[in-house]
């Protein structure tokens, strides 16, 4: 073991994350490999809704493709570099339905405890206060069992609908960054910045 393997106290890599958090009507489970071929068939469902919006949203993808991109969040799940959260139905017996989404806290910071949600939904499962419980699911479990100082949550100014979710879950407006991010055909884009703060 050389000094580079030596584990420094505080390491992301100790910290328990929840693999699942159950809600009323959700389960929001870690990536699991094997999801590939399902996520390809919801987000090819849902690239007309997704695109003005998600910069990831652009070419169908493949089976095989996103499998590969469903590795890669397992990956950085484990070594806490991102924390993807896949969106699924409850059934009448607690457990995953169908797949309707995704979701999880990304651009963290560890030292400081902050982390920022971002969150996606199938056209079919949008207008059903679904986006409100999964985003309420995550602020409880990142301020209660990760002890962020700061949650996050920035979109696009004109996205209301998503506004609206924060607003929902308690977030409050702390501003409108002007030409803060490029949209998706490249045109400056201002970001509204909600947060709430923990102790």
């Amino acid at each position: 073991m050389n000094a580079d393997s030596i584990v420094q106290p505080g390491d992301p890599i100790l910290i328990d994350v929840p693999r699942e958090l159950v809600g009323e009507r959700l389960v929001l489970a870690a990536p699991q490999i094997g999801l590939g071929a399902e996520l390809a068939v919801v987000i090819t469902q849902s690239l007309a809704h997704l695109r003005p919006w998600m910069p990831w949203a652009k070419d169908t993808p493949s089976a095989e493709s996103a499998e590969a991109v469903v590795r890669r969040m397992h990956a950085d799940f484990i070594a806490r570099r991102d924390l993807v959260f896949h969106i699924f139905a409850r059934g009448a017996d607690g457990r995953r339905g169908r797949l309707l989404g995704g979701s999880g806290l990304h651009r963290m910071d560890w030292e400081l405890r902050k982390f920022e949600i971002g969150y996606w939904l199938r056209p079919e499962a949008q207008g059903q206060g679904l986006a409100s419980e999964c985003v309420c699911l995550l602020a409880d479990m990142a301020l209660q069992t990760l002890q962020a100082r700061r949650v996050e949550i920035r979109v696009d100014a004109r996205n209301t609908r998503s506004r609206a979710v924060a607003e929902r879950c308690g977030f409050e407006l702390e501003g409108v960054l002007r030409n803060d991010t490029l949209g998706v055909d490249g045109t400056p884009r201002d970001a509204a910045v909600y947060a709430r703060i923990g102790a």
